[in-house]
C-alpha cells in the first residue's frame, strides 16, 4: 500500500476507542493525529532505508563471491603474506575513496595492512558502478568494519 494513501486514511479527528474505565470512547485530537502521521511516515522511510540497504548487501555479497573471494576469502581475512585482510582492515577504513579507486584502478603499489606489508598487485576490477558500490558496502557492513555506504555516484566520482 502506498504510504501517502495510507497516511491520508487517517481523519483530522479519529475514533480510537481504547478500553478504558466503563468502556469510555477516547477521542484523539486532530493535534495528536499530525504527531502520529508523522511518526508512521517516519517509520516506514527507515524501514525502506534499511531494506534498501539491506540489498545492496546482498547484492555485495554476490559479487563478492565471485570477484574476491578468492583472494580475500570467504572471512574477509585475506591470505597472509600475499593478499590483505579486509576484516578490521584499518587501510580499508581510513579512506572510502581509496578503497574505490582500488577496486575501479587497482594498484600495483606495496600497502601496509593491519601493520603488515603487503605487495602483491590488485588488479583493475571490471564492474559497473552499481556493482562496486554494491560490494563495498558488503565489505563496508562486514566483519568488524566502518559500516559505510556506498553510493554509485561516490563510484563515479572516483572514476575521473
Amino acid at each position: 500500500m502506498d504510504i501517502a494513501l495510507l497516511l491520508n486514511i487517517f481523519p483530522t479527528q479519529i475514533d480510537l476507542f481504547f478500553n478504558i474505565r466503563n468502556n469510555q470512547t477516547v477521542y484523539i485530537k486532530s493535534i495528536k493525529i499530525k504527531i502520529m502521521k508523522k511518526f508512521i511516515f517516519t517509520i516506514a522511510i527507515l524501514g525502506f532505508a534499511i531494506q534498501g540497504f539491506s540489498q545492496n548487501v546482498d547484492k555485495g555479497k554476490a559479487v563478492y563471491t565471485k570477484t574476491c573471494i578468492a583472494c580475500h576469502q570467504a572471512t574477509g581475512a585475506g591470505i597472509p603474506g600475499a593478499f590483505p585482510p579486509l576484516a578490521k582492515s584499518d587501510y580499508l577504513n581510513a579512506d572510502v575513496n581509496r578503497a574505490i579507486k582500488q577496486v575501479i584502478k587497482g594498484s600495483n603499489a606495496p600497502i601496509t595492512v593491519n601493520g603488515k606489508k603487503y605487495t602483491t598487485a590488485m588488479p583493475a576490477q571490471a564492474l559497473s558502478d552499481q556493482q562496486i558500490a554494491d560490494v563495498l558496502t558488503y565489505v563496508y557492513a562486514s566483519w568488524g568494519n566502518k559500516k559505510n555506504t556506498i553510493t554509485p555516484a561516490m563510484v563515479k566520482a572516483q572514476r575521473k
